[in-house]
């Protein structure tokens, strides 16, 4: 058999002197016509008045359409959706007009059965070698995949954003709940002290976080009043936990026995039993005791203990202030046998007593930690000044720290009204 056992042989160029510049020619020819007919994307051909001239075999397998119901029966218009005809209407076919060119438009056609598909179209205007206007040439991309992965990302952009919506109504709740749980560990008014000036204020560094500061201010009988100011280690309930439990006891404790060092020494006793396991809680605190020296007098006798907690600040009348220290005073509820000392002073006209908590002498400045100096030389500055008036400009510094504040911080100072120029010369006149 002739060429039995061989491969058959393809035309090269120059086999023979000859080339096949013939068969590739025809090969060209039927490819030009079978990208056509078959090409990944639609094309069709339209008259500048939108009849379908001429469409590929892809674009009527998309659309279900044959080719003699399509090819100068219908125009483009024909095959878009109720919208997509208005669109075409009021922006496509103008913008197409003026630039002679419109590229990749998202519409929606039509297809036999009713259905949609989501294209892409692009359309140029073929010219005449003179300029003018001949007919209309459009590709047609199968949008399909891609709507269905835009509405896969938008659908995930939902549920994020429900997410972060539901996130965000948690944290508003959580805030909601922890100020109200704040609140609760916190006296809802001071009462009224007769010849004294009370006020206090409580200063949160983040509405994340339930703080462990405390304080209070209440009756004793008899014309003694009871005040104390603490600091529970750590956030979170379990801090609010103790700072419940050592508010109740201090007020207990008083009314039992008002003596400050006794008051404190009840106090550790019952956080030392109650957290003696592996999970000690301890805390820092101010309990004190004054008095009218006379029944409607302007003088007050204080008294304080400290349980490892920052001295209180005494100002003045005459424009000084100091430290009043208590020392040996070691944090309440660490240690079962723990000692405490007292510490006494006398409040006349224009004098005032202030509590803080650390969160204070701890925040952050450009400088650095704020401090105990600092502090010092702030209130000999404000010397002298009512309770209401420097803890309001405490507050208004509190304020000024911004994101240098780490800790909550809690105010109480009692003042004794400093004499009104009015009563003073009468005084004076009288003597």
């Amino acid at each position: 058999m002739c060429g039995a056992g061989r491969e058959p042989h393809t035309p090269q160029a120059g086999d023979d002197g000859r080339t096949s510049d013939t068969v590739f020619t025809a090969l060209l020819e039927d490819s030009v016509v079978d990208l056509y007919e078959n090409a990944p994307c639609g094309h069709l051909s339209t008259l500048l008045d939108g009849t379908i001239a001429k469409v590929n075999a892809t674009l009527l397998t998309w659309l279900g359409y044959r080719r003699e119901d399509v090819v100068g029966r219908m125009r483009f218009a024909d095959l878009l959706t109720v919208g997509g005809k208005l669109y075409h209407e009021t922006h496509f076919a103008p913008l197409l007009s003026m630039q002679g060119e419109v590229r990749g438009i998202a519409l929606e056609l039509r297809t036999a059965d009713g259905s949609r598909l989501p294209v892409l179209v692009t359309s140029t205007v073929k010219r005449s070698e003179d300029g003018a206007p001949m007919l209309i040439r459009t590709t047609i991309s199968d949008a399909r995949e891609r709507r269905a992965y835009e509405e896969e990302l938008l659908r995930g952009r939902r549920k994020a954003e429900e997410a972060q919506q539901r996130a965000e109504q948690d944290r508003a709740h959580l805030k909601s709940v922890l100020a109200t749980l704040q609140q609760s560990l916190l006296p809802p008014v001071l009462p009224e002290v007769p010849g004294l000036e009370v006020a206090a204020q409580y200063h949160i560094a983040s509405a994340d976080h339930l703080g462990g500061d405390f304080y209070d201010l209440f009756s004793l009988g008899d014309g003694r009043f009871g005040f104390f100011l603490g600091d529970v280690c750590g956030k979170g309930p379990e801090a609010a936990a103790v700072t419940s439990l050592a508010r109740y006891t201090l007020r207990a404790a008083a009314v039992h026995d008002g003596d400050p060092v006794v008051v404190l020494s009840t106090l550790n006793t019952v956080l030392s039993e109650r957290y003696s396991g592996g999970d000690p809680r301890y805390c820092t605190t101010v309990f004190g005791v004054l008095q009218a020296l006379e029944p409607g007098g302007d003088r007050f006798e204080v008294t304080v203990a400290s349980g490892g907690h920052p001295p209180a600040i005494v100002t003045r009348g005459t424009g000084a202030a100091e430290y009043l220290p208590t020392p040996g005073g070691v944090l309440v509820g660490i240690f079962p046998d723990a000692g405490f000392t007292a510490a006494r002073t006398v409040l006349g006209p224009g004098d005032t007593l202030l509590l803080y908590t650390d969160g204070l002498t701890e925040a952050r400045t450009p400088a650095g930690r704020f401090g105990d100096e600092a502090l010092l030389a702030l209130t000999e500055e404000l010397a002298p000044a009512s309770a209401p008036h420097l803890v309001k400009a405490l507050a208004d510094l509190l304020g000024g720290f911004g994101d240098g504040l780490d800790d909550d911080t809690a105010l109480l100072a009692l003042s004794v009204p400093a004499p009104s120029p009015k009563k003073t010369a009468t005084a004076n006149r009288t003597v």
